[in-house]
């Protein structure tokens, strides 16, 4: 069974203006497996809204050398 993550919305922070960093340097300090995690949650989350969690087969391509 598959569980779906969910991103934690409670967090507020209030910063100045001056001293807020943009998302690139944001995402620039995580990992490369935290993206990856973090990319897939976000495209799980979308699916689950646009598709209402019916997942279907993806199109799968053979290339055959001749």
């Amino acid at each position: 069974m598959k569980t779906i993550s969910r991103v934690n919305r409670k967090i507020i922070r209030k910063e100045k203006l001056e001293k807020v960093n943009t998302d690139f340097t944001y995402w620039q300090t995580k990992s490369y497996q935290e993206r990856l995690s973090a990319l897939e949650s976000i495209r799980e989350e979308y699916n689950s809204w646009e598709y209402d969690n019916k997942q279907r087969f993806q199109r799968v391509y053979k290339i055959i050398k001749r």
